[in-house]
């Protein structure tokens, strides 16, 4: 019998992965968060310059290139005032290897890493990967995270917590003065905050901060990606940044699993934050309206849905059986256990796919909702 590591041997296949491969060709697919828009003409044209231009060729630095970590740290100089030296930033393959390598760098095996629950299902299992022990926080009633039960829950084995706003699965909006406690709270009990923002231009409600902005002991990494930001989640382009020393320790994982991010996705990701940013708001605008006809319709059938500020996911509390009816009848939603404990009776939904679509949708959860109610 071969040996696997304990390490991989305590983590599984993701649900939300399961649920997509297994769903039929024609199945309405609100399953996975992939938005249904085309990337950018400009980026992709940039790619392809770059292709042509023969700079695609070969390695890139660890980090990436120069051009596209200046237009990072411009980026969140404009959007959120922060000072951030192009060196201190990693181009990554996408938000999962920056959570990836952040943890990797700031974990142990025996720590603890506090996470959401529910909470985006990386989280666990890349802590499970360092060798640390998760340790779930359960969401407020509204599916925030409260710091208050963060702050809480740290002992002296905590290395770690992270913190999503807007968050996935839930399209929960922390408030400012909550993203200013976990900064606080970081830099009090000197411990890291990983805030994972991918979702940080999807807000309909509030207003997205991080807490670097209010973060002066150099506490908090940011992980950020591509993909949500300029619909580019095939690209496979992240960055994660934070003071010299972690980007420096983080650099030294990042170049033993993927030496540097790809080299197109790269260009495409500089043109994309340079470029015309007026795809960010029509996306905003039509998930939006998205969210508005996915709520009403399920709240006229008898589902109760906390409305999201952010993101592209509803989280309503659902009847058991629920899913799986969903499901057999032809549209994939998520089981919430598959994002925690504290997720069992509810649903991810997303919506991300088109008004067309989504209305069938919400007709065939209706008739999923009333079967399941009446075996009930």
């Amino acid at each position: 019998m071969p040996k696997f590591s304990d390490r991989v041997e305590r983590i599984s296949i993701s649900g939300i992965r399961e649920v997509f491969e297994a769903a039929g060709e024609d199945a309405i697919n609100l399953g996975l968060g992939q938005p249904d828009f085309p990337t950018p003409d400009h980026a992709r044209e940039a790619a392809v310059e770059a292709i042509r231009a023969g700079e695609t060729d070969a390695y890139t630095g660890n980090k990436g290139i120069l051009p596209l970590r200046e237009a990072i740290a411009a980026k969140h100089e404009r959007d959120q005032g922060i000072d951030i030296d192009p060196d201190d930033v990693i181009a990554t393959a996408g938000g999962s290897e920056a959570l990836h390598i952040a943890l990797e760098a700031h974990a142990d095996p025996g720590d603890e890493v506090i996470i959401p629950d529910p909470g985006f299902v990386s989280y666990d299992a890349l802590t499970k990967l360092t060798g640390a022990e998760p340790v779930p926080v359960p969401l407020r009633d509204d599916l925030t995270l409260d710091p208050a039960d963060v702050e809480e829950a740290i002992t002296d084995d905590t290395a770690a917590f992270v913190v999503n706003s807007p968050g996935n699965p839930t399209g929960a909006v922390s408030p400012p003065e909550d993203i200013r406690e976990f900064a606080r709270i970081a830099r009090e009990h000197d411990i890291l905050c990983v805030s994972d923002e991918v979702y940080e231009y999807t807000v309909f409600d509030g207003e997205h901060r991080s807490p670097a902005e209010f973060d002066d002991g150099g506490n908090t990494v940011i992980v950020n990606s591509s993909s949500k930001l300029y619909s580019m989640t095939g690209w496979r382009l992240g960055w994660v940044t934070g003071t010299s020393e972690r980007v420096e320790r983080m650099l030294r994982v990042h170049q033993y699993v993927q030496a540097c991010a790809s080299a197109p996705a790269q260009y495409a990701a500089e043109a994309a934050l340079t470029g015309d940013q007026s795809i960010v708001a029509e996306m905003t605008e039509s998930f939006e309206r998205r969210r508005d006809l996915l709520v009403s319709g399920l709240e006229a059938v008898g589902i109760h849905v906390p409305t999201p500020r952010g993101a592209f996911y509803a989280m309503p509390e659902v009847p058991e059986g629920f899913v799986d009816e969903c499901i057999d009848r032809g549209v994939v939603i998520v089981p919430g256990e598959a994002f925690g404990e504290a997720g069992e009776g509810y649903a991810r939904i997303s919506y991300a796919t088109d008004e067309e679509e989504l209305r069938e949708a919400i007709a065939i959860m209706q008739d999923a909702y009333e079967a399941v109610t009446a075996q009930a």
